[in-house]
């Protein structure tokens, strides 16, 4: 009798898979749309995700996610404000589209050191969703994300999922504008994707204007 999988929803359980997922991100150029990635599974080749930059939304700080039919699952921006001012770290949010205004419901965070902190402090990510199916509230961004080669890890240093450039992409794609994401059995694949988007974002990538 098969193990049944812990699944951890964050935006929506019908992207937990009960395996694990290789998805292959493809970076698009600012001149084709304004900027960001498309997401394709790895054995269908069917598109999954897109990620939309401030080139197309034509706001600085500001990025959305979205499903293969285009409808809007995360909206993703740079928290502003007196407190984050004065923080160590700058701040992301993970909104659901759907909320509007002040109403909008945030389901993740992500703290990204600022300054010389950057080089010896992790990036953390935390969930903010008071949902006891969501078995993990808090984790850490490890690896270096510029040369697609880190992990996303739980509270516990299990990895749940992770990026990477296959040796023979490293041979052919100098830029790394195609790599894999990994994501293991259970997760949530949009929750991850939102969380590559920041990153890509922080590192002056696709996303950015």
């Amino acid at each position: 009798m098969s193990t049944k999988v812990k699944e951890m929803p964050v935006v929506s359980k019908m992207f937990c898979s009960s395996n694990q997922v290789v998805l292959v991100v493809r970076s698009r150029p600012h001149v084709v749309g304004g900027g960001g990635f498309v997401v394709t599974d790895l054995v269908s080749h069917e598109v999954v995700f897109r990620v939309d930059g401030c080139g197309v939304l034509g706001k600085k700080d500001q990025m959305t996610l979205t499903d293969a039919y285009q409808n809007p699952l995360l909206l993703i921006r740079l928290k502003a404000g007196i407190v984050e001012a004065l923080s160590l770290h700058r701040q992301w949010g993970s909104y659901t589209p759907a909320y509007v205004g002040s109403h909008q419901k945030l389901l993740f965070t992500l703290k990204d050191p600022k300054g010389c902190l950057a080089n010896n402090r992790p990036v953390r990510v935390s969930i903010e969703q008071k949902d006891q199916s969501i078995y993990c509230k808090n984790f850490q961004v490890k690896g270096y994300f510029p040369d697609r080669e880190c992990s996303i890890v739980d509270s516990g240093g299990n990895d749940i999922a992770q990026v990477t450039v296959g040796k023979e992409m490293k041979d052919v794609m100098e830029k790394k504008d195609v790599y894999h994401v990994v994501v293991n059995a259970g997760i949530d694949q949009a929750f991850v994707v939102g969380v590559i988007a920041i990153l890509d974002y922080i590192h002056n990538g696709s996303t950015r204007c």
